[in-house]
């Protein structure tokens, strides 16, 4: 970010999932734009000491507990950031959950935990938000999807199946929006460093190594490498853009 630019001062946001990984990076950007940043997550505790760390470079952020796969704890999460940050502007659905299987040898308990936390989770937020949003006549929604969900991925066939519902449900609600002056937009992560990349990999380094050789910028992206995304997604320089898709996967998709 070019120093001196604060696309977002005087804006709130709640990104989810924003205790670690892509969704910290993302919280952390959006601050030091301008935004007051609610930190959403499951575990209450990290989600404290992100905020922690935000606020002690100067910018405004609070910590809160939100469990995506509960409606209720959506609504009341919201409910509370908006006491304390003030209305919302911008709403990041970032928290997710994978286990890398091929899809014959998995099992029922699996599919409903990756469909509740990165779908249903999704909705869940959309619906919290976006009515709150509509009375005011404004907002910026932006998921963090997949190319898994754009392209396909071995071992990921219901994830796969939830990104593309993602980007899918995200155009739809864009269209219903639109009149609204709500933008809706999709970022596409390819192979992330991450903890929750590490743990799925954990038992399959050459599924990482083929990874890293497949990517034309031979490395996995870095949280900050999507933050950058998000920001313009949230900021008035996109405006004029909703139901897009981009993905940030260091060319390892180049989908048309």
């Amino acid at each position: 970010m070019a120093a001196g630019i604060a696309r977002l001062n005087g804006k709130v946001a709640i990104v989810t999932g924003a205790a670690q990984g892509i969704g910290r990076a993302i919280a952390t950007r959006l601050a030091a734009e301008g935004a007051k940043v609610a930190i959403a997550d499951i575990n209450e505790e990290v989600a404290r000491r992100t905020a922690a760390e935000i606020k002690a470079a100067g910018h405004e952020a609070c910590a809160v507990k939100l469990d995506v796969t509960s409606l209720d704890s959506a609504m009341a999460a919201v409910e509370r950031v908006e006491r304390e940050l003030g209305p919302l502007d911008i709403l990041v659905n970032n928290a997710g959950w994978d286990k890398l299987e091929l899809f014959v040898e998995s099992v029922p308990e699996t599919w409903d935990r990756v469909i509740a936390i990165n779908f249903r989770g999704v909705i869940h937020c959309c619906k919290a938000v976006a009515p709150r949003m509509q009375t005011r006549g404004y907002g910026k929604i932006v998921s963090i999807a997949s190319d898994a969900g754009r392209v396909g991925s071995m071992g990921e066939a219901v994830y796969s199946g939830c990104k593309g519902a993602i980007i899918a449900f995200s155009k739809t609600l864009a269209r219903e929006l639109a009149r609204n002056h709500i933008n809706v937009n999709v970022v596409c992560p390819g192979p992330t460093e991450t903890a929750l990349l590490q743990g799925v990999m954990a038992e399959q380094p050459k599924v990482l190594d083929a990874m890293k050789r497949g990517i034309p910028m031979r490395r996995l992206g870095k949280p900050e490498d999507l933050a950058g995304a998000v920001a313009f997604f949230a900021s008035s320089d996109a405006d004029y853009a909703t139901g897009q898709v981009i993905s940030i996967s260091g060319g390892l998709t180049m989908a048309g």
